[in-house]
């Protein structure tokens, strides 16, 4: 699997290590919210978007954009430009 990183271009999946649902970028202040923030996670099928880490390379994080039932990329950003 190809990731378009958006400033080195295509790179291969293995230098990423994936991290879960880019959702977890917002984190809740109401400690209800927090538990299941923490403990309960969806199992989406189809567009997702996701958290990957450039660990073998420039060390960026970057926002996924997933099919999960084909595992198709439908494009990345970083996740600081995600962000804002």
């Amino acid at each position: 699997m190809l990731i378009p990183h958006p400033l080195l271009g295509l790179r291969d999946a293995q230098e990423f290590t994936y991290l879960g649902d880019a959702s977890l970028l917002n984190r809740p202040t109401d400690p209800a919210a927090f538990y299941e923030y923490v403990y309960l996670r969806n199992n989406p099928a189809g567009v997702h978007r996701e958290l990957w880490f450039h660990e073998y390379g420039d060390r960026s994080w970057l926002i996924v954009t997933r099919d999960t039932t084909t595992h198709e990329i439908l494009g990345a950003e970083l996740a600081k430009e995600a962000a804002r």
